[in-house]
């Protein structure tokens, strides 16, 4: 699959205004960020990619602050040498190691994640990804059968087998996504997640102790009945890839239609990780 990198020049004082960009950027199909010197690149599959799509999404950002951006065509062959030039370990509170196939060990961390760079979401460098594995490693994972959502590399799945998860299902409808997920629990001597391709509808008609569910506000509120279906009572679930305002109001508004109660939640910048238990 061919990609588009589009290399955004912000001119902006206001981190939150760049986030909510990107935030509407993921809302038309770009599904990878990286942050950089003056602005940040976003990615979005070639055949996703519709001009007069983001230039009506542009119209509103260009009034609250400048901007520019070059597009570039990055053919699949070329992801690896993109992502390896990038992708720099990461340390979570202390605890969590996520290093790329390339980069040396540090048996010192009570958990490392070995990621393959690919074009998939969920390396952990996102603050929402980084914030649901600070939840994680402040709740009781071992024994729980866990649901992860919007898998991306499989990250969150991988910490939460490591965390003692005996039984995880991890889905994603990028077709890139569910192998990296595949390939990645084997990199990581993982064999107890069963990783599948699609949406809510191939969610199975089972109860899970757990859910992570790191995606967007807008699938997020589509796929709550759902989640809320399959979560055991008093089971957790920890959602993320939204603003703290107005999403989160938005999120637990919706989320106690489902008698899902909002408990607690971490914040970067203007993103949030909640927690909250049916």
């Amino acid at each position: 699959m061919n990609y588009y990198e589009l290399l955004f020049t912000t001119i902006t004082t206001e981190d939150y205004q760049q986030d909510l960009l990107i935030g509407a950027l993921g809302e038309i199909g770009f599904d990878t960020f990286e942050e950089v010197d003056l602005g940040f690149k976003a990615y979005i599959p070639v055949d996703d990619f519709k001009q007069e799509l983001l230039d009506e999404t542009l119209i509103a950002y260009r009034e609250m602050f400048s901007f520019s951006y070059d597009v570039t065509l990055i053919p699949q062959k070329n992801w690896n040498e993109v992502w390896e030039s990038n992708f720099e370990p990461i340390q979570i509170s202390d605890q969590v190691f996520v290093r790329a196939t390339f980069h040396a060990p540090k048996p010192e961390f009570p958990y490392e994640i070995v990621i393959d760079p690919k074009m998939a979401f969920g390396t952990g460098h996102h603050q929402t990804t980084a914030m649901v594995m600070g939840l994680m490693l402040e709740n009781d994972f071992a024994g729980k059968k866990i649901l992860d959502m919007g898998c991306g590399t499989g990250i969150l799945a991988i910490l939460a087998a490591k965390l003692g998860a005996t039984d995880i299902t991890a889905i994603d409808y990028d077709v890139v996504c569910y192998e990296s997920t595949i390939e990645n629990s084997t990199l990581n001597n993982i064999d107890n997640i069963k990783a599948l391709c699609g949406s809510k509808e191939v969610i199975p008609d089972e109860q899970y102790d757990i859910i992570l569910a790191n995606i967007n506000r807008n699938i997020l509120l589509d796929q709550m009945a759902r989640y809320a279906e399959v979560l055991k009572p008093g089971g957790e679930i920890y959602f993320s890839g939204f603003y703290e305002s107005p999403d989160l109001d938005i999120i637990t508004e919706e989320a106690a239609k489902h008698n899902l109660k909002y408990i607690t939640h971490k914040k970067d910048k203007e993103w949030v990780a909640a927690k909250f238990v049916l």
